[in-house]
């Protein structure tokens, strides 16, 4: 493919830190609720479940859960019985271990793990090269060669949507590129049946695993299904946490509760109807499978109510983060959260909403950090600019999140003793012995004085990041891949796209 961009000297290109790939968090989580909340939110959850329920469209959601016990009516509304929804949580595990096509980058989530991982879904793409525009398959491609780059990023998403590629292949020309173009754990999109069969037949090949019961042995996929919020699931949403349960493959449950909108303008109320519909989610996914691995997803956040638009990055979303966490928690399964911004351009604003939500989620001891890179305009654009500027953030996470040692050379005693009084720490021996590893080197920020600044020709951030973004791509290095093993894939598209693909269920 030919890309819209020049070559460019920018500096910033990854560098290999092997703690990168697999982050924990030394930190307590944050609370904003007392335990007596906590219990307060979830047992009015159970109960709202047992006495209103959740609307299920697709009939053997509905005969699953009624196969356990649960009501039924005529309204397609399912009424779960407490005892239904507490044995299932006691069987969704509490840590879950992802297996990647390279045993090196298989991701651990659950307990104090963290997992970053770059922007996913938007329609549109934009850049300082080619501004604003539907996005593509070769867009998708370029943000998947930058998400292999950065070692910080734990796991693939997808990106922008390849607007141009027919819908009923879409699914099999986006899978083979993860799977080629990355060797870390692929997404597989939930819109219907045959699709992800398609995409675990795809990443079946890539492990060289022909049955299902071996596929099905370890989690070497995620997913994620958002709630028709207020409480319904739609036919796609519960047919993928169905098959993604019989498949042993994670699947997380994510309500879009946005206070003011689609759910209460309080946030307790849009916390207690989050926790419903995760916990409707979870008990059928264990019904299917007992010890089917998922996440609690959380996206409670508010709308501007002027506009109606989604709001990130504010207090309501950040207190939203910490209280979902506690929930998690309180479930015993490992909780995803998200960076986000509204953001319309690589600004100030974007920095520090996506910051926000993200440090909250970190803080809040989250195990899975969604949009974490590249998320802009409330999730309508995926930024390739704004990639790089996160990346620098997670980058910084990474590296904050790393222990202080403390022994008899890093207290370097000797050194103090070695300049004396008065004196400078530049040319000590300590100093030249560790001052190329000693700090964190900037991917794109800048610190140089004004005058080197403007020698350099005063270029914003968000300009240091298309330099470096380029910089990068011309540098990608594709994983290892056996020949074999990527005529098979290639093969098994032209075969799926020759029948037809999969339209729409």
């Amino acid at each position: 493919m030919t890309r819209r961009r020049a070559r460019t000297d920018a500096k910033g290109q990854a560098s290999e830190r092997s703690y990168r790939r697999r982050l924990t968090n030394p930190f307590e989580p944050l609370r904003v609720l007392s335990d007596d909340e906590v219990a307060y939110i979830h047992t009015s959850a159970v109960r709202y479940l047992a006495d209103e329920g959740i609307r299920v469209l697709f009939d053997e959601a509905r005969d699953i859960y009624s196969g356990a016990g649960a009501s039924v009516d005529d309204d397609l509304i399912v009424r779960l019985d407490p005892d239904t929804v507490l044995a299932a949580i006691d069987t969704a595990p509490s840590l879950l271990e992802l297996h990647a096509p390279n045993p090196e980058r298989n991701v651990v989530v659950g307990g104090n793990h963290v997992a970053l991982v770059p922007v996913g879904g938007p329609p549109f793409i934009s850049d300082l090269v080619g501004g604003r525009r539907a996005g593509t398959l070769a867009d998708q491609q370029d943000f998947l060669r930058l998400t292999q780059t950065y070692d910080v990023l734990a796991a693939t998403a997808p990106s922008v949507e390849p607007g141009d590629v027919p819908l009923a292949v879409r699914h099999l020309e986006s899978g083979l590129s993860t799977l080629m173009l990355t060797d870390k754990l692929p997404f597989v999109y939930a819109r219907g049946r045959q699709r992800v069969r398609d995409n675990i037949d795809l990443i079946k090949i890539r492990h060289g695993i022909v049955d299902d019961a071996e596929f099905a042995s370890v989690s070497r996929c995620w997913a994620n299904i958002n709630t028709n919020t207020p409480r319904q699931l739609d036919v796609p949403m519960s047919m993928a946490i169905i098959d993604f349960a019989r498949m042993g493959q994670v699947c997380i449950m994510t309500p879009f509760t946005l206070a003011g909108a689609m759910a209460p303008v309080t946030l307790a109320g849009a916390l207690v109807l989050q926790h419903i519909e995760v916990l409707a989610a979870i008990t059928l996914a264990q019904l299917v499978r007992p010890g089917a691995p998922v996440m609690y997803g959380a996206f409670t956040s508010n709308v501007d109510m002027r506009s109606g638009s989604p709001a990130f990055g504010t207090p309501e979303a950040m207190k939203g983060a910490l209280a979902s966490g506690q929930l998690a928690r309180h479930v015993g399964v490992p909780w995803r959260s998200s960076g986000s911004s509204t953001s319309n351009t690589v600004d100030a604003q974007a920095g520090y909403e996506t910051m926000a939500n993200t440090y909250a989620a970190l803080l809040g001891g989250a195990s899975w950090i969604l949009h974490a890179a590249g998320w802009q305009e409330g999730g309508l654009t995926a930024s390739l600019e704004k990639f790089v500027v996160d990346v620098e953030m997670c980058q910084i996470i990474a590296d904050l999140l790393q222990p202080i040692v403390v022994d008899d050379v890093e207290l370097a005693l000797d050194a103090i003793t070695e300049v004396g009084p008065g004196g400078h720490f530049f040319g000590a021996t300590h100093t030249l012995e560790r001052y190329e590893t000693a700090f964190y080197e900037p991917l794109v920020f800048e610190r140089t004085n004004y005058e080197q600044w403007a020698e350099h020709g005063m270029r914003r951030t968000d300009e240091r990041a298309a330099a470096t973004w380029q910089s990068a791509l011309d540098s990608y290095v594709p994983p290892p891949i056996d020949d074999t093993v990527a005529e098979a894939m290639r093969a098994f598209v032209d075969r799926r796209t020759a029948e037809g693909g999969a339209p729409p269920d």
